[in-house]
């Protein structure tokens, strides 16, 4: 029998004399759940939002990019290529076209970001889910057409029934400005808007979709892209995916670069992991406070017990004995508080994610707070906890101990 985890048990559940040392022991134990529990669901729902944040640019950005290394364009030609489109992991590879152009549609102008694709784009993209208004068509016959977000579509007067087309312009590559005649060196293309999505607010307020063909007669190019968008085949494991990227890279060569999610946008991606560091940090230095309640009233308990650990002592125990019995009494009160917080949390986080019982205000992506509970997220609370109950646990023991031994 490990007989100092028997005596802290005792003490744990045994009365005490001072009844303020019990009250002052399940306060600790309450503020430690409440303190674990907090820390699982907020870590949950940050999570739920990460995803959803993650997911929404997914509908515009692509699961790997091939983009140049230097400069905006290249051609998407040679063995590299032909080994990229025969590999069974790619459900589909889209070459891109995409540049800042000027628009102008019944007297009201406006920049924006304008990505040329192709008819296996238009079959492929997810975006077509994110339709608020019209229809996700590039060409009706012969005649181009163009959709567009739905914050640029407002601010432009767009609506797919409207007839009017809008007009897209971007200077001459190749003829050099004229002051007589600026038209003239500016090259345009016109399509009507027939389809209106909706992503976020900084994709919707610029980016315009039309096809790959007016826009390389826009910009002056023949066959150049300035990206391929490729997406995975379905249920394709990360190692996989990783494994792909590489061997991407090996066949296309360093004159380009092969880009997965985050490193297609990276300042984001490390943002959203030094904000869930930073909750986490916040949450832990919570915890640290509420285990001071430990503090007191192990202390308290030390000095309720110093007839005990005399008695200890004339039975021969050593201090070290002695401290272990007091530091796994305060390390108990802790971890008591720890299985009740994740008993809690959990189960608060699975009821959430299953049932979403607590609804988010106002018009939102999703009627209720989105949850992910994650085993890494159980884990580190877990360990979190752990350490600060037990360091906390520590200080009293070795102070009061070590003052009564120099007694």
């Amino acid at each position: 029998m490990n007989l100092p985890f028997f005596i802290a048990r005792r003490y744990l559940f045994a009365k005490k004399s001072h009844n303020v040392i019990n009250i002052i022991s399940a306060i600790s134990a309450i503020g430690m759940a409440i303190g674990t529990a907090a820390l699982i669901i907020i870590l949950s729902i940050y999570n739920g939002f990460d995803e959803l944040v993650k997911s929404t640019i997914s509908y515009v950005e692509p699961d790997v990019l091939v983009a140049p290394a230097r400069g905006k364009v290249f051609l998407p030609a040679g063995s590299g290529f032909e080994w990229l489109r025969s590999r069974p992991e790619v459900k589909s590879v889209c070459p891109i076209l995409q540049e800042q152009v000027f628009v102008d549609y019944d007297g009201r102008q406006s920049i924006a970001k304008a990505k040329g694709v192709d008819a296996a784009y238009e079959r492929e993209t997810p975006l077509k889910d994110n339709l608020r208004d019209g229809t996700f068509s590039l060409y009706k016959g012969d005649l181009p057409q163009i959709v567009v977000g739905a914050g640029l579509a407002y601010k432009m007067g767009m609506n797919p029934a409207f007839l009017s087309s809008a007009e897209i312009f971007f200077p001459a590559r190749n003829r050099s400005f004229s002051v007589a005649n600026p038209t003239a060196s500016i090259e345009s293309v016109r399509a009507r808007p027939v389809g209106i999505f909706s992503v976020n607010q900084e994709i919707d307020n610029e980016l315009l979709i039309l096809p790959i063909a007016e826009m390389r007669k826009l910009l002056g190019y023949e066959a150049e892209v300035s990206g391929l968008e490729i997406r995975w085949a379905d249920d394709l494991p990360q190692k996989e995916r990783r494994k792909f990227i590489r061997e991407l890279g090996k066949q296309l060569g360093p004159d380009l670069e092969v880009l997965d999610r985050f490193r297609q946008n990276p300042s984001l991606y490390k943002m959203m992991r030094y904000e869930k560091a930073a909750i986490f940090l916040i949450l832990i230095f919570i915890i640290i406070i509420i285990a001071f309640n430990i503090f007191g009233s192990l202390t308290m308990l030390i000095i309720e017990k110093r007839n005990d650990i005399e008695t200890y002592r004339s039975l021969g125990a050593t201090d070290s004995l002695v401290r272990k019995i007091f530091t796994l009494e305060g390390w108990l009160i802790s971890l008591l508080g720890l299985a009740a917080g994740l008993i809690v949390g959990i189960g608060f986080a699975l009821l959430q994610q299953r049932f979403g019982f607590i609804k988010m205000p106002g018009n939102f992506l999703v009627s209720a707070y989105p949850v992910i509970l994650q085993t890494g997220d159980i884990l580190l609370t877990i360990l979190g906890v752990a350490l600060i109950g037990y360091l906390i646990a520590r200080i009293p023991v070795q102070r009061s101990l070590s003052a009564d031994a120099k007694g």
